[in-house]
Order: structure tokens, then C-alpha cells, then sequence
């Protein structure tokens, strides 16, 4: 049986660690960094929604649904999730963030398999060291946990998540999958990775 995946990119943060410039429109190698994580995830998913809270307009000349934050005040990544959930009619949604361009190829099959191997609500993407908790695969039916978790005060997403029977899939083979762009330093350095990925 065919599951149905939809996904949702991750652009609504305030990026204070980039000097306040939009992540997601950061360019890399000639593209909107935003792009490279579209061309990563485009073929592993069904439909793509963009979650941004500024910046809307340019995000839409990307060709998909751009959706904001339900919960005003820039309240960090649960809130985007939440936003997106009440948007799909999926089986599943991915979330992953917008600033990582080497995300894997098969990151769906392998969150999917994970999910499904432990009969799991979620499953978290793994470095092989680190969780990366805003890289998830889940079931929609997991928003008014994380509403009420939110709306609780709680922003922390691998503190809610540990409350759901999480899976993890770990892309030990994969070791930059998930590097992200936090300071032009580290912009440079990537542009490198991808130029020779």
C-alpha cells in the first residue's frame, strides 16, 4: 500500500546567526539555498509546502504553497510544523529545514522504513551522533500534541517528541546529509561540498 508524503520546508525563522538575512534565500553556488533542498526532496515527496513568515511573495516564485505561521511572534520550528499539519491531507508529512542542501536522496525511504520497522508515530533523522530534530517524518494526527505543547510555553522539539514513540534513522554513511548554514563561514565552506558532491 502506497503511502502518501507531502512535505514541508522550514524557512520561518529570524536567522539571528546570519546577520538577520533570510536563510532560505541565502545564495549558494548560484541558487537560492532553499533550491538545493527542493532539488533534494522534489522527487521523495507528493506535494511541497514552504513555511515563511517574511520574504512570502519571493518564496512563491519557487512554485509551491507558501503558508505562515498560525501562531504569530516567530515562535521557532514547532510552530511551522503545526501550520503545516492542519494543511495535509497526507499519510505522513517530512520537515526539514531550509538551510540543509546535501539532504539525502533517500531521506524518506529510509524515515518511512524506520517508522514502520517500530510501528513508531515519528521517526527523527540521525547523523549517527546527533538527532536532528527538524528533520522528521510524522503523522498529521500528531498536531495537537504539539499544539498544546507549544501553546504550553515549550519550544524545544526533541523535548516533545520524546513524549511520542519516535523512531530513529540514522544516516551514518551520510555524514554531511544534514550540515547547515549558521554563519557565512560555514556558507563557504558548503559551497565547497557541493561542488564537489
Amino acid at each position: 500500500m502506497s503511502r502518501q508524503i507531502d512535505a514541508v520546508i522550514l524557512a520561518g525563522g529570524m536567522a539571528r546567526r546570519m546577520g538577520g538575512d533570510d536563510k532560505g534565500l541565502v545564495e549558494l553556488n548560484g541558487k537560492a539555498m532553499i533550491e538545493h533542498t527542493l532539488d533534494r526532496i522534489k522527487p521523495q515527496v507528493k506535494e511541497i509546502l514552504i513555511n515563511a513568515n517574511r520574504n512570502q511573495t519571493r518564496y512563491a516564485e519557487f512554485g509551491f504553497k507558501v503558508i505562515s505561521d498560525e501562531h504569530t511572534g516567530f515562535l521557532g520550528p514547532l510552530a511551522g510544523m503545526i501550520t503545516a499539519l492542519g494543511q495535509t491531507t497526507a499519510d505522513y508529512l517530512l520537515v526539514v529545514p531550509c538551510d540543509c542542501p546535501l539532504l539525502p536522496r533517500d531521506l524518506v525511504a529510509r524515515l518511512l522504513a524506520a517508522l514502520e520497522a517500530e510501528g513508531a508515530e515519528l521517526a527523527v533523522a540521525s547523523d549517527g551522533e546527533f538527532e536532528q530534530p527538524v528533520v522528521l517524518l510524522l503523522k498529521p494526527s500528531l498536531r495537537d500534541s504539539m499544539k498544546a505543547f507549544l501553546e504550553a510555553g515549550e519550544r524545544k522539539i526533541d523535548f516533545w517528541y520524546a513524549n511520542h514513540h519516535c523512531a530513529v534513522a540514522k544516516f551514518t554513511d551520510q555524514p554531511n546529509a544534514f550540515v547547515n548554514i549558521n554563519t557565512p563561514e560555514q556558507k563557504q565552506l558548503l559551497a565547497d561540498a557541493i561542488r564537489h558532491s
